[in-house]
């Protein structure tokens, strides 16, 4: 196995990690509902745009710019924040917003579709940002 590759997979650990127990974290806020592998689909984007920007860095983040690293960074905060604050929110009924709901899980149901376009956008910000870095 080549250093690169090494590189790649150790830097990757920490990303894989995280996502996973947020995974796990929302399987069990939605109690295995039927939204949960929907609400997947933006952490496995993490790991992939991750694993594109080590590969194309050698193992390194900054190994091909700054442009993909704050990318990554730009899709992260709305994309994983936005997914976390809301799982939050439904696990602790934040301030009664789910309380005269009649169907309250209904709300992650389109929660990837928000959160991608959000991390899209972050993605954009940060491509832009490190493009002038």
């Amino acid at each position: 196995m080549d250093t690169g590759l090494k590189l790649t997979l150790w830097r990757l650990l920490p990303v894989i990690l995280l996502s996973a127990a947020a995974a796990f974290w929302f399987n069990d806020v939605q109690q295995s509902g039927e939204y949960v592998a929907r609400n997947v689909i933006p952490l496995v984007l993490l790991i992939l745009l991750s694993g594109f920007v080590l590969h194309r860095g050698s193992g390194h983040w900054f190994g091909s710019g700054k442009r993909l690293p704050l990318g990554i960074v730009g899709y992260a905060i709305p994309a994983l924040g936005l997914a976390v604050y809301l799982h939050y929110a439904y696990s602790v009924n934040l301030n009664d917003m789910f309380t005269d709901a009649t169907h309250p899980e209904r709300v992650f149901r389109y929660l990837p579709i928000y959160t991608t376009v959000a991390g899209g956008i972050g993605f954009a910000i940060g491509w832009i940002v490190g493009r002038n870095v």
